[in-house]
């Protein structure tokens, strides 16, 4: 109880001779720093909070206008047309100064007006400027004169050294599409899907839509498109993600993985302690703004970074109806969870961050401690894992008050989750591949019960010193925590590193606290709930079936040669893979981002088109090399058209779906809208990008390369598909499906699709890819068993 007892800044006794009042001067030094470490953030964000609020101007510039309005009077010229002698008579004071300082102060005022007068005008032209999105339709190397004027204006109005979240105020709202054009748009989709008779009738509901109910759903979405923000994000938000009454273990979560080929240390608490320290940097730069803006590659255009408020010190909080998230402004621990025990791990001491030797020894204490769980505490995180209602009313029933209420709101208040494995996983061992799955499903849903699902994310590091996370999805997409994750094992690293006995550099200071247990009285009646949870989601864990494998034979440099889109490419690839496996095609979901618009998310991009279809037909039945890469050049192209529209806001889906939102509070019902948004997704895919390239060398460090992550498959009878492009000679792929369906099979299609991205190159190439590598690990035939 060491701990408990430095906790207490002082004590009092009463006794006959008055009161004893004895002071802990180390535990009131640690609240003065602890305080101080809080003003000093207050502060910092204060002086964010302005140089982003007058962005893209800057304070400085305000002494600048002051400075000139006064000289250009002292020339007896009057710059504010008589509005300072205006100014002069209203002066409350005017009485009480002289005539000298009267004039002062009006022209400060008349400065002061002027300078926000000109950042609100240089904002509403920055705005304007990034409402203009033809420089994304040019053809690549051809970019004409009215785009390069628009650029050169864009980098006038963007300013100098932008905070994090300084472009904010001038990114335009997401437009709302006509009626019209997403019908259009989404019976060019369905063409390729469906029969003569499906399309007809489909058309004919369409159309019914289009002039009746349509027109009136849209005008109340363009009534919340005027008011808010962006008329998609805050439905988006709670009615795809927090009222899913399902699980959202494998079915919303998703991970991320280490180095492919690279343990940096095998020692698990020096790898914690790293990846912990790392992930404290990080926080530190966004608390600061100090993480530049987002921005479309290659270009000065800035990305929205809403998303990135949190990413710490959030939780999903379950409710019988709809989930809530929780962001706190700041949190000084994780909670950790080992050998089903809980613990709180403060990563701050003395008004400082610990050093990651610091954090390895704490780390290390944890895997020390001998004690035994509490009854209950072993698998209590099955919680999270299960349906979110049965959560919400235990968590209302045993987690309302006493002991269990502080427990729980120490997990949910940390600033992320921790979870040290007993295992070891990573591509190793006799079975590399089989193992590199395994990997894969552990990060996913782990045993069940030893991740915190509800937390926005969970760092798990294995026995072996490899690492992970899973995440929360409501709270963000994946770029945000991918552009974490390559901070951090970065940093990890190159930066802060290991010394020749694996451990991290530094010294421990000798008056850091014990880890502290957290404590749990969990009843018989909760516990029954843990295990009917833990049933639940175990079944859901055994049911999916991973595959990740990275292709090193040809990547972005040989599609490029090509003079094709490498997701494009991908793309097509899959839809080759897919129609070859199942012999049909099917609505395929592929992710873009639509940040471009202020708190934009995603949208989707309708992979499976008429042009795509022709083409992989006209190659598996034989048709010359000639007419298979005209068809391949249009389908390429289409697909490039149809992300660029739903990264400028011309999408289909998300206006659909709002449309079906507001139906619903009108209490409408459309049977468009209705088979709409009940079709399946059976190919869901999505690129990890790779943003901060810089980060790595991929020359010199060839064997540091991030595998990306993945997540699970939509559909039951479909798969999940995700794909990292990673420098120009390596592609990783990560596919889910489910056992329970016989028609699917990740590591069969995963064959597939290396066959058809080989296929496709060396139509469209007249350099082969060596295959000689692939053949190691995936059989010509896609027939292949399973590596089990």
């Amino acid at each position: 109880m060491a701990e408990a007892h430095q906790a207490v800044a002082f004590q009092f006794t009463i006794t006959p001779e008055g009161i004893d009042l004895q002071l802990s001067h180390q535990a009131l030094r640690q609240v003065y720093l602890s305080g101080l470490r809080s003003w000093k953030k207050r502060v910092t964000r204060l002086k964010n909070n302005v140089i982003t609020g007058v962005y893209p101007a800057s304070p400085s510039s305000w002494l600048f206008v002051v400075i000139a309005i006064l000289a250009t009077m002292y020339t007896r010229s009057d710059p504010s047309m008589g509005l300072i002698a205006k100014i002069q008579e209203h002066l409350p004071v005017s009485d009480s100064l002289s005539i000298q300082c009267r004039t002062v102060v009006s022209a400060v005022l008349f400065s002061t007006l002027l300078w926000f007068s000109l950042i609100f005008t240089m904002r509403l032209c920055l705005k304007q400027l990034l409402s203009y999105h033809g420089w994304m339709f040019e053809q690549h190397g051809k970019v004409s004169n009215t785009t390069k004027i628009w650029a050169a204006m864009v980098r006038i109005f963007s300013g100098r050294q932008p905070l994090l979240y300084s472009y904010q105020g001038s990114l335009p709202n997401l437009p709302v599409p006509t009626v019209k054009d997403t019908v259009n748009r989404y019976l060019e989709s369905a063409r390729p899907l469906m029969s003569d008779s499906e399309y007809e009738r489909i058309t004919t509901l369409a159309e019914e839509f289009e002039s009746s109910l349509g027109n009136r759903l849209q005008w109340y979405l363009k009534l919340k498109a005027m008011w808010a923000s962006n008329y998609v994000s805050d439905w988006w938000e709670e009615y795809i993600y927090l009222r899913g009454r399902g699980p959202i273990m494998v079915n919303s979560n998703y991970y991320g993985m280490d180095f492919l080929y690279v343990t940096p240390t095998p020692i698990q608490a020096a790898r914690a302690g790293n990846t912990l320290h790392a992930c404290l940097l990080y926080r530190r730069k966004l608390n600061r703004e100090e993480i530049k803006p987002g921005r479309v590659p290659g270009l000065n255009i800035p990305l929205c970074a809403a998303q990135c408020e949190r990413i710490f010190n959030t939780t999903r909080i379950p409710g019988e109806e709809t989930d809530s998230l929780t962001h706190w402004q700041d949190s000084e621990y994780v909670a950790v969870f080992h050998r089903g025990r809980y613990y709180r791990l403060w990563l701050y001491h003395a008004g400082r961050m610990l050093s990651p030797r610091e954090i390895e020894h704490q780390v290390q204490r944890i895997l020390d401690d001998p004690s035994a769980p509490a009854p209950g505490e072993a698998k209590l995180a099955a919680l999270t894992a299960g349906d979110r209602i049965p959560w919400a009313q235990a968590r209302k029933e045993f987690f309302s008050s006493g002991v269990n209420k502080r427990s729980l709101d120490c997990i949910e208040k940390a600033a992320f989750f921790v979870a040290l494995d007993d295992d070891e996983q990573g591509m190793m061992g006799d079975d590399p591949a089989g193992n590199l799955d395994r990997y894969a499903k552990s990060l996913l849903h782990g045993k069940c019960y030893d991740r915190w699902f509800d937390k926005s994310f969970t760092v798990v590091v294995y026995k072996n010193g490899k690492n992970g996370l899973n995440a929360e999805h409501s709270w963000a997409d994946a770029p945000i925590m991918a552009h974490v994750w390559e901070y951090v094992m970065t940093t990890d690293c190159f930066q802060l590193g290991y010394n020749e006995e694996g451990h991290c550099k530094g010294d421990v200071a000798s008056s850091l606290p014990q880890p502290s247990r957290l404590t749990w009285d969990i009843p018989v009646q909760c516990q029954e709930r843990v295990d009917q949870s833990l049933a639940v989601a175990q079944a859901l864990a055994d049911d999916i079936d991973f595959h990740v494998f990275p292709i090193q034979e040809f990547g972005k440099g040989a599609i490029k040669k090509c003079k094709i889109s490498p997701d494009a490419f991908i793309q097509i690839a899959l839809q080759l893979a897919y129609y070859r496996n199942r012999g049909t095609f099917s609505l395929t979901y592929e992710a873009s981002m639509t940040r471009l618009f202020r708190e934009g998310r995603t949208e989707t991009v309708r992979s499976c088109t008429g042009e795509s279809c022709a083409f992989v037909k006209a190659l598996d039945s034989g048709e010359s090399k000639d007419v298979c890469r005209r068809l391949f050049r249009t389908a390429s192209e289409k697909h490039q058209h149809l992300y660029r529209m739903a990264m400028t806001g011309g999408g289909i889906d998300r206006h659909l779906f709002c449309l079906y939102i507001v139906s619903k509070y009108l209490g409408e019902e459309s049977p468009f809208l209705k088979e709409v948004l009940s079709e399946t997704w059976r190919l869901s895919t999505s690129q990890t990008p790779l943003q901060q390239v810089e980060l790595f060398d991929f020359v010199n460090h060839p064997d540091y390369t991030t595998c990306g992550g993945g997540f699970g498959p939509v559909a039951d009878d479909g798969y999940g598909v995700s794909y990292i492009i990673i420098g120009e000679n390596m592609i990783n792929f990560h596919i889910s499906s489910k056992h329970s369906c016989p028609q699917t099979d990740s590591h069969k299609f995963g064959a597939y699709i290396k066959k058809a991205l080989v296929d496709l190159l060396e139509l469209m190439s007249p350099e082969k890819p060596d295959l000689s590598k692939a053949e190691q690990n995936h059989s010509k035939n896609p027939q292949s068993k399973k590596h089990l």
